[in-house]
């Protein structure tokens, strides 16, 4: 897992540029600790941070193959998980290799079979491969989005980074946000490509983007597929027990210490439960660990979302599967602490105003990173899986809008509540939300056949894995990363995604539960109070505390004359304010802790707001 930059200029010697690159690739050594390298010649300009899991001693970056008609070479970011059988189809074919690290395959498999190399991998990956045979740049993103990667197109070429803030760092790119950037951070549709930054946009999930003397060029190399499942019931839970036990085995190689991330909820429980398993095998123990907050479990109020404290589960499965486990214990004085939410934006690039959830996100990967590299995440099997409450919710499927905003407990209104109302008409939230459903829903592949029924979960399950899952994936290796700790989420492998989704909704809740598929393959390993557990999001603290000390803050923040006032209505942080802490309910704290992401990170980033 690592950090790559660079800079491809056809009408500039970038040999005399050599310290802008360097500059770009510094400001991600936090996703790269471990060494930094850079690449130059006279076109291009390659730079890498590196967090080393694989191949300690040699798997330096850049790497490149000197070959007759020019150099070949890459910058890499991620995890093959396949690599040991292309390595040993290369080598078949005549490939010689220096290092056991799976970039070097992965660049040898680029000279053996061009960008089409990205058909055959299992991972989460995002490289570049300069071809100076060709005078080309080849940038190639993971199927699901798992590993971010952006680009900006320049007069003569291209600038690139794992992170925005590697392609800010080049002079050649404004720092400037405009109101399409605005829409689409408040209104959460997570419109491929955007990066907030007008002069930036993503290499998008499961596509190949080409720069040459005549420009960029995408083109995509995997979809979502749409077939009809002919499996039945029991050998569809048998293949997805096959695949989960492949997928952990697979993900847990490392030459680091590894770990789990336990939040006691079924798909964080099925993880730790099969990487015990494995590593059993081994002599070891899996070691986990979990977030909770200072009297949490004493105090918890059920709300719309959670009906339990996490903390009961927890201890459950690590007594079931014999994990040494760690809970670290957050108060509210350090989720509210604008150290660590600064660190959060810097990460992130973006105010993204999650609050609690992304700041206590933060602190606990800070503390796995003490004793472990390699953590493996629960993340992203709601979205394969059907495990969201708004799934079964039928005015949220019947909705013709993203299930996730027609679901009254996810407080998607009140993310535009405190907005200046004259920059508010502007954003026009309701049509671009419209037109972007619309695009959404037209992407969706059509199986012949299908029932009515059938055919809107089919449009829910693809709107969830073609849009909200790149909003969390995104989250969770920005944060991650930002203390040079690698997140792998085992529910990502596209083998599964391509087969899970295929499988019919009536087998998804078999049970009359969410997550059927997931429950049923997965019980061998869990306790039983996780097996009959419903479905419980992310924790966030119930601490009255963490409001008092937002009014604070915020209290200080009307004091000042911020552009934050150009996006924000002071009298509505006036009111937030003004209101008992006892009654700040979930969505007026989401208006607070977006208020005060908006104000660090214009403090932070001195961004353009071109929103006149």
């Amino acid at each position: 897992m690592c950090g790559i930059a660079g800079w491809v200029g056809f009408d500039r010697d970038i040999t005399s540029q050599r310290k802008i690159v360097e500059d770009m690739t510094t400001t991600m050594q936090y996703r790269g600790p471990d060494d930094a390298g850079t690449y130059v010649d006279t076109h291009v300009g390659l730079g890498h941070r590196r967090l080393a899991i694989i191949d300690l001693p040699l798997g330096k970056q850049p790497m490149n193959v000197r070959t007759p008609s020019g150099d070949v070479a890459i910058v890499y970011s991620g995890e093959a998980y396949n690599f040991r059988e292309l390595r040993e189809e290369l080598a078949r074919l005549g490939h010689h290799f220096d290092t056991d690290s799976d970039t070097e395959v992965v660049l040898h498999g680029y000279l053996q079979w061009g960008s089409s190399v990205a058909e055959r991998l299992n991972g989460m990956y995002a490289f570049a491969v300069w071809d100076g045979r060709e005078e080309k740049l080849v940038m190639v993103r993971d199927r699901l989005g798992i590993k971010p990667f952006y680009y900006s197109e320049t007069d003569d070429g291209v600038v690139f980074g794992s992170e925005p803030k590697a392609i800010l760092a080049n002079p050649l790119v404004p720092h400037t946000v405009d109101v399409d950037g605005l829409r689409e951070l408040f209104a959460m549709t997570k419109t491929p490509g955007w990066a907030l930054w007008s002069h930036i946009r993503e290499v998008e999930p499961g596509s190949i983007v080409t720069v040459d003397r005549e420009g960029a060029r995408a083109r995509t190399y995997w979809t979502l597929p749409a077939y009809e499942h002919t499996d039945d019931l029991d050998t569809t839970i048998s293949h997805v027990r096959d695949l989960m036990t492949d997928i952990v085995d697979r993900q847990l190689i490392a030459d680091v210490p590894r770990c789990v991330l336990l939040s006691g909820g079924l798909d964080s429980s099925a993880l730790t439960g099969l990487a015990a398993n494995r590593l059993r095998g081994e002599g070891l123990s899996v070691n986990s660990y979990a977030v909770d907050f200072t009297d949490q479990e004493e105090n918890f109020q059920p709300d719309g979302m959670r009906d339990t404290p996490d903390s009961p589960f927890i201890r459950d499965v690590a007594r079931h599967v014999g994990s040494s486990h760690r809970d670290v214990v957050l108060d509210a004085a350090e989720l509210t602490d604008p150290a660590v939410r600064r660190e959060v934006i810097a990460a992130r690039d973006i105010p993204a105003g999650l609050g609690d959830m992304d700041n206590s996100l933060l602190l606990l990967f800070k503390a796995i990173r003490e004793k472990s590299t390699v953590a493996l995440s629960g993340e992203s099997a709601d979205e394969v899986f059907g495990g969201y409450r708004w799934f079964f919710d039928p005015t949220a499927q019947q909705a013709e809008t993203f299930p996730w905003m027609a679901f009254a407990g996810t407080q998607m209104q009140s993310r535009t509540a405190m907005l200046n109302p004259e920059l508010g008409k502007k954003l026009d939230f309701d049509s671009y939300i419209a037109d972007e459903y619309r695009s959404a829903l037209a992407a969706v592949p059509k199986v012949d056949g299908e029932s009515a029924s059938e055919r809107k979960m089919r449009e829910v399950c693809h709107l969830h894995l073609t849009r909200f899952v790149r909003m969390l994936l995104d989250r969770k290796d920005r944060t991650s990363m930002a203390t040079g700790l690698e997140v792998r989420v085992p529910f990502c492998d596209h083998r599964l995604v391509e087969y899970v989704y295929n499988t019919p909704w009536s087998f998804k809740t078999f049970d009359g539960r969410e997550k059927s598929l997931l429950r049923a393959a997965t019980k061998h390993v869990l306790p039983q109070s996780v097996v009959d557990r419903t479905k419980s999001p992310y924790p966030s603290t119930q601490d009255t505390n963490y409001a008092k000390a937002l009014q604070k803050q915020l209290a200080d923040v009307i004091s000042e004359d911020s552009a934050v006032f150009d996006i924000v209505d002071r009298e509505a942080v006036r009111a937030m304010c003004a209101t008992e802490p006892e009654a700040v309910t979930g969505e007026l704290r989401n208006q607070m802790d977006r208020t005060l992401d908006l104000y660090h990170w214009i403090d932070m980033y001195a961004p353009t707001l071109e929103i006149a």
